[in-house]
Parts: C-alpha cells; sequence; structure tokens
C-alpha cells in the first residue's frame, strides 16, 4: 500500500498540480474540494488515467467541526495520512482602511484557521504510524515581503509559516518535517485578472510562475532526499524576494 497524501484545495491551479505531481511520484492522493466537485473528479481522472491513485474528500477547511468530523472517518476507513499538504486558501483584496470586517475574518478563517482545522485532528494518527511523515504549508511572498491591498491574505500566510516553524519542532524526534513553499506570480485563477506582462515586470526572471513549478519544490521535500529539511520557507518566486 502506497503512503497516503492529503492535498486541500486540489480542484484547481496550485492545488491540482501538486496533487498530480505527488500522485506521479507513487502517493495515493486524496483531493480536497470545497464546492469544485467538477473540477476535482477531472484531477482525480487525470491521475488514475497516469497509472495513479486519488479519492476525492469534499469539505470547507474553514469549518471546524465539518473538517474534523470528514478527517477522521476518513482516517477510520482507509488509514492515517503519511503526508499533508495544506493548500486551499481564499482572496479578497482591499486597502486596510477600507477593508469590509467579513472580508479580513473570511481569509483568516480560510488560510490561517484551516491550517489547524485540518491539521489537528490528523497529527496524531500521523505520530502514530511511526513511519515519519511529510507537512508542506503553501504560504505565499505576501508574507514575506507584503503586498499593497493584501493585508489580511499576507497576516493570514505569515502566520502558516511561524505554525508551521513551530509544528517542525514539535515533531522532528518523530522524524517528520514540515516546511513552507511560498510562490510568487504563479499563472492561477487568483491572478487572473491581473496583467501578466505588468507582474513579470518586477520579477527578476521575467516571467510568472507555473503551478507545475510550485508542485514540484512540493514534491522534493517529500523525498528521502530532502528528510533533513524542515522548518524552512522555500520562495518560489523567480527572485522577487
Amino acid at each position: 500500500m502506497s503512503r497516503r497524501v492529503l492535498v486541500t484545495g486540489a480542484s484547481r491551479g496550485i492545488g491540482a498540480a501538486i496533487a498530480r505531481e505527488l500522485a506521479a511520484a507513487g502517493f495515493q492522493i486524496t483531493l480536497n474540494y470545497r464546492s469544485g466537485e467538477a473540477e476535482a473528479q477531472a484531477v482525480a481522472a487525470s491521475i488514475e488515467s497516469a497509472g495513479g491513485a486519488a479519492q476525492l474528500l469534499g469539505f470547507d477547511v474553514s469549518d471546524r467541526a465539518a473538517t474534523e468530523a470528514a478527517l477522521l472517518d476518513d482516517i477510520e476507513k482507509n488509514g492515517a495520512f503519511w503526508g499533508i499538504v495544506s493548500n486551499a486558501g481564499v482572496v479578497a483584496d482591499a486597502p486596510l482602511a477600507g477593508m469590509p470586517p467579513e472580508d479580513w475574518d473570511r481569509v483568516i478563517r480560510t488560510n490561517l484557521d484551516g491550517f489547524y482545522n485540518v491539521l489537528s485532528p490528523l497529527l496524531m494518527p500521523l505520530v502514530r504510524l511511526r513511519d515519519g511523515g511529510r507537512i508542506v504549508a503553501i504560504s505565499s511572498v505576501s508574507a514575506l515581503a507584503g503586498t499593497r491591498g493584501q493585508a489580511n491574505y499576507a497576516a493570514s500566510k505569515a502566520g502558516i509559516i511561524a505554525a508551521t516553524r513551530s509544528v517542525s519542532k514539535e515533531l522532528a524526534k518523530r522524524k517528520i518535517t514540515a516546511n513552507a513553499v511560498a510562490p510568487g506570480f504563479i499563472a492561477t485563477d487568483m491572478v487572473a485578472d491581473l496583467d501578466e506582462a505588468e507582474m513579470a515586470s518586477g520579477v527578476p526572471l521575467g516571467r510568472v510562475g507555473k503551478p507545475e513549478e510550485v508542485a514540484a519544490t512540493v514534491a522534493f521535500l517529500f523525498t528521502d532526499g530532502a528528510a533533513y529539511i524542515t522548518g524552512q520557507t522555500i520562495a518560489v518566486d523567480g527572485g522577487l524576494t
């Protein structure tokens, strides 16, 4: 039986690319989605057509009770997850002076609270596997450098970095690593409304990144060769930071 890996927010973009990359590396992937069931099914189908294994698990990471119930039920049926990729996230951009409180709350609940809501029920089953393990949290260069109009998003993603560092120290004796990956401008739906040439103009490498390039970094952190890397944040941003 191959090791099980949960990827949250896996129905599209970076999450879908990560799911495909880890499936190609031989992991059994559980694709989490909130509302994009059809998109998640398409990702699962692409994994299976390439010879991999995938299943779907729908829940909203911002809903603590629903997340816990879905994950504990899945573990009871299928066993603990050896790997966790906390990727699900949302944006709601506005200058802080004019940011509606509900936009602040929604981003924090999904991005930062979602990190806790997913990891909390999964960590002890992972520890009890006694087989090491991998945790990767998807942060953002906004957490490292700040971005105009993204105080809520930057705060949530910076919190993920700090939490991941703490988790890495808590789990190190169990040979479980925990790292963050901070993408820059990546060609996904999240930046679809922005001018690509304008984004690329501020990137030293002169282009926007691909979801597959973030996925390759995550997949490396799941290899045996990355077993001595923990508590780190790796920027995948073309030199932006």
